[in-house]
């Protein structure tokens, strides 16, 4: 079960979260984690200076299919750059192909064996609540929607989930994990997305900006990750000691330094993360056309496998994990008898599990059995066990 959770930790959250962008944010400066706001100073003002003209150009020149082949080798954080890369792309890898100097390895392995220890409280948060929660932030919705993956959820998922799974490992910042790889592979499809969808109509016929994926976009796809999940376990009543909260933490930072964002913009503690997350994402919610659409699409692949659970159920846990408002806005039909067993036999589930009650639920089973099942859906199609390599898309998504 270690191993599928931590796999599937993050994969619907990701599959979502990491590819996306967040609606405009006027407050950053209040948080305390950045030097400025105003216009043009701001988080929301910064996209990648370093990434964007590279990629802008391999995509206009068509380099991208060889540097997919050629980088499909390159995995370990200590693995030699791949021959066949144009030497400009190449250059630029190694240059931003390491930790920061900040980065704290004793923190960073405390937060991957935090994730092993609690794997399914993640899996489950990240899964049904951040990776829903992302269909009703409008603009991450519209942006997931009309780019090349789009079209193909469970791929994207497959594809995207890579980034987790790395996350999660135990050596995962060590020279033979694969995360520091993996989120530098991240940062160029980003960059890619921020070349390729501008030329997209549909998406511009319904986006309210002209370039996605700011800085503050994936501030804000991590407060919907990392501070949403950071939140649950403490309400939850997980054991979570403020070692563990911090390791987390810091993982987090350093991932989201990786995707690009400066330094100075990313929260310090988790107490200006709550803060900031309160600001720049709470009141951004709402339901859009492509969210509805997307968030029916990824509840609709767990028609494909038995998850011990009716789909009532399934529409209930997600309420029951974000608001009723949210599972509204999304049409999730209700099923009153599965929302008093969620709201009963969740928490009584975490105490059992948790040696905090004596007494083991009636449901232990039928929800340890619908966890696996979860864990199992998006690992590489439900089928092998292997990772999908991320690869930089080529074009968007067409109408239809």
């Amino acid at each position: 079960m270690e191993n599928l959770s931590r796999r599937k930790a993050l994969s619907l959250g990701v599959a979502l979260g990491l590819v996306g962008a967040a609606n405009p944010v006027q407050a950053w400066a209040s948080t305390g984690t950045g030097a400025g706001s105003a216009a043009g100073t701001g988080p929301e003002w910064i996209w990648d200076d370093a990434a964007d003209p590279l990629m802008a150009s391999m995509l206009d020149q068509g380099h991208v299919l060889a540097i997919n082949t050629a980088w499909a080798s390159w995995v370990n954080n200590d693995d030699p750059l791949p021959g066949g890369l144009p030497a400009e792309f190449a250059a630029y890898l190694g240059r931003v192909n390491r930790l920061p100097s900040w980065a704290d390895q004793t923190k960073l392995t405390r937060a991957a064996d935090f994730n092993r220890r609690r794997d399914t409280y993640l899996f489950m948060l990240y899964g049904l609540g951040s990776g829903i929660m992302s269909t009703v932030i409008p603009r991450e919705a519209k942006s997931v929607y009309w780019s090349a993956g789009g079209a193909d959820m469970q791929d994207r998922a497959a594809k995207t989930f890579t980034f987790g799974y790395d996350l999660s490992e135990l050596g995962a910042f060590k020279p033979t994990g694969q995360f520091v790889v993996t989120a530098n592979k991240t940062r160029v499809v980003h960059a890619a997305v921020r070349h390729l969808l501008p030329q997209s109509p549909h998406w511009r016929a319904v986006a309210d900006e002209t370039v996605p994926i700011s800085a503050a976009d994936i501030l804000v796809t991590f407060h919907s990750l990392g501070t949403y999940v950071h939140r649950k376990l403490l309400d939850w009543r997980v054991p979570y000691p403020a070692a563990d909260q911090e390791a987390f933490l810091h993982s987090w930072q350093v991932a989201v330094h990786l995707l690009g964002v400066p330094y100075e913009h990313i929260p310090r503690t988790w107490a200006e993360a709550e803060r900031q997350s309160a600001q720049v994402l709470t009141p951004i919610l709402a339901p859009s056309t492509e969210g509805i659409e997307l968030a029916g699409e990824l509840l609709g692949l767990t028609a494909q496998i038995d998850l011990g659970v009716t789909r009532g159920f399934l529409n209930e846990f997600v309420r029951y994990v974000l608001s009723d408002e949210v599972g509204d806005w999304l049409g999730l039909r209700r099923d009153y008898a599965s929302a008093a067993l969620v709201r009963t036999a969740w928490p009584a589930y975490v105490l059992f599990r948790e040696g905090l009650s004596p007494v083991m639920p009636g449901t232990f089973y039928m929800l340890d059995q619908f966890v696996r099942a979860l864990a199992m859906l998006f690992l590489n199609k439900g089928s092998s066990g292997t990772t999908t390599p991320i690869t930089i898309p080529t074009g968007n998504r067409a109408a239809g």
